[in-house]
């Protein structure tokens, strides 16, 4: 059946539910209203005021409240309205969701997903298009998980839900609705920390992840002569290093497409990783593709502001004709 992703996020959330009586969902707005792009819609219904929790306006309360319901037996699964107001309870993400196996000396596991829709593209009001990915990798003892599309997002989220230990789940919310997939009705899993091997090439590796893979494989289109291989990452920390390593191996050109700013991301650390386990190998020193290192603008700079298909095929032209 082909859905759209809001659609294969909820129906991710309500197997998971069916099936285990401890899982539970909080946040603002995610029941009566069934959240600001409808992802929980018709939960409270199914499953009750008990299990879809309406919250006040209160990340730090959310987050501290779902560090205590994990500890507590449950399984919850806090949104974020928007992950650029997760800085409000970064306390609590930093100090205490990413620390409780460290700190009970591997006795103790912290089983909870904290959504948050992430990302630019729709014209949204100011904090409300961060990709801030690179403080949660910061956040040692977090998974960090951005799926691509529909049929990505239901399997990795499942997988996150069912995960021992603290998953941050972003949702680029361009992508919510701007295209559907084929998405089984039955569950299934996606194994986190393993990348995904989108087309196979020769030339160039391009690395992305989020709602990057469309304009990286819109850039595909417009070089057919250079044959690439695209990876989406799909699990950003820990990363399938593994996999780009091998890539790397073969390419010799790399490119590492990402939504977020520049300086100190994921991005980054990639190229910097791939150059300390691949110099021998590479042809061309690898290009960084991303936003500009400035707060993300209004309106009308936004196109500006994030990369586009155009951008990625210049450094794909660099990386080749080096």
């Amino acid at each position: 059946m082909k859905v759209h992703m809001v659609a294969a996020i909820n129906a991710a959330l309500k197997q998971e539910m069916q099936k285990d009586p401890s899982v539970m969902c909080l946040g603002e707005d995610i029941g009566v209203n069934g959240g600001v792009f409808r992802v929980t819609d018709k939960l409270q219904e199914e499953f009750g005021k008990d299990r879809v929790v309406d919250t006040p306006l209160a990340e730090a309360g959310i987050v501290g409240a779902s560090i205590g319901l994990a500890l507590g037996g449950m399984k919850p699964i806090p949104e974020i309205q928007f992950s650029g107001f997760s800085y409000q309870a970064f306390h609590h993400i930093k100090q205490h969701m990413a620390r409780f196996r460290q700190r009970t000396h591997n006795t103790m596991h912290l089983p909870m997903v904290l959504r948050a829709p992430c990302s630019g593209g729709i014209r949204a009001l100011e904090h409300h298009s961060e990709s801030p990915e690179a403080f949660f990798i910061h956040c040692q003892g977090i998974k960090v998980v951005m799926p691509s599309g529909p049929y990505d997002a239901k399997g990795l989220l499942i997988s996150a839900i069912r995960d021992p230990d603290p998953v941050v789940f972003l949702e680029p919310k361009k992508i919510y609705r701007s295209f559907k997939e084929e998405v089984p009705e039955e569950e299934y899993t996606l194994e986190l920390g393993k990348a995904k091997l989108v087309k196979e090439g020769k030339d160039v590796t391009i690395i992305t992840w989020g709602a990057m893979l469309k304009v990286v494989e819109a850039a595909a289109e417009l070089c057919k002569d250079v044959d690439l291989e695209i990876i989406d990452l799909r699990t950003l920390w820990p990363y399938d290093m593994e996999t780009l390593v091998k890539s790397t191996n073969k390419t010799g050109r790399v490119v590492v497409v990402q939504e977020a700013t520049r300086a100190c991301s994921l991005a980054s650390d990639i190229a910097a990783n791939l150059q300390e386990r691949c110099i021998l190998k590479l042809e061309a020193p690898i290009e960084r593709v991303s936003a500009w290192d400035i707060p993300f603008p209004h309106f009308a700079l936004e196109n500006y502001f994030l990369p586009n298909p155009q951008r990625v095929l210049k450094s794909i032209r660099k990386v080749r004709e080096f």
